[in-house]
């Protein structure tokens, strides 16, 4: 209706030449409905209609609700975090009867019984040791007990020993697990298909203590 009423108002803006902003007359009469700038006759049924000025401010729209952001701001991938592993603990130990290095994982070592010959004690030469140069003695220990030489004491005699341990540090540690994955890695290459189950046991063992050196 308000449409048709708006459209009704413009024909007769446009008919009577008025301006945006005066006053239009809709007058009726015998059932015919005349839009014009002046009054009405007597008589006439009258509505006075106020063009809009469309030089007046305007209504301001009510505010249309922002629609929801979908800026989310720079997208970060998440990343799992990896489970930390500290270095492996190693103990670095030497072996009372030689001198030779080796790793121990918990570093205790436990007393044993070794000939008085192995730790250095006797420095005389072996044919000194096990007779003269021209006798005919084996240099078999059991052969030489009882004689009361050198070798006698050397063979027949042991003391405790014990090894010595010292714990690695992380790098030490890591160098260490390095060489015996590599040492490991040699020994699987050479081995028979049958024997390298449990040489390829011990390289996933290594591995998983080599994740702490990364």
């Amino acid at each position: 209706m308000r449409a048709m009423r708006g459209a009704a108002v413009a024909i007769a803006l446009a008919a009577t030449g008025g301006a945006a902003g005066e006053t239009v007359y809709k007058c009726e009469a015998g059932g015919r409905i005349i839009y014009q700038q002046t009054p009405c006759a007597r008589g006439q049924r009258q509505q006075a209609i106020q063009l809009a000025d469309p030089t007046a401010p305007a209504e301001p729209p009510a505010p249309r609700a922002a629609p929801p952001s979908t800026d989310e701001g720079p997208r970060t991938t998440a990343v799992p975090l990896r489970a930390f592993k500290p270095p492996p603990t190693l103990f670095g130990c030497i072996r009372a009867t030689d001198g030779k290095p080796y790793t121990s994982r918990d570093g205790e070592t436990q007393p044993y019984m070794a000939p008085l010959g192995v730790l250095g004690a006797v420095s005389r030469p072996l044919a000194d040791t096990y007779g003269s140069r021209g006798a005919a003695i084996a240099s078999a220990p059991e052969l030489n007990r009882g004689k009361g030489n050198a070798a006698a004491v050397a063979t027949r005699n042991y003391v405790w020993v014990q090894d010595q341990c010292r714990q690695l540090s992380p790098a030490e540690a890591c160098g260490a697990l390095r060489d015996e994955a590599e040492a490991n890695q040699r020994a699987i290459r050479q081995a028979f298909k049958s024997e390298r189950g449990p040489l390829e046991a011990k390289d996933t063992q290594l591995r998983q203590q080599l994740q702490g050196c990364d």
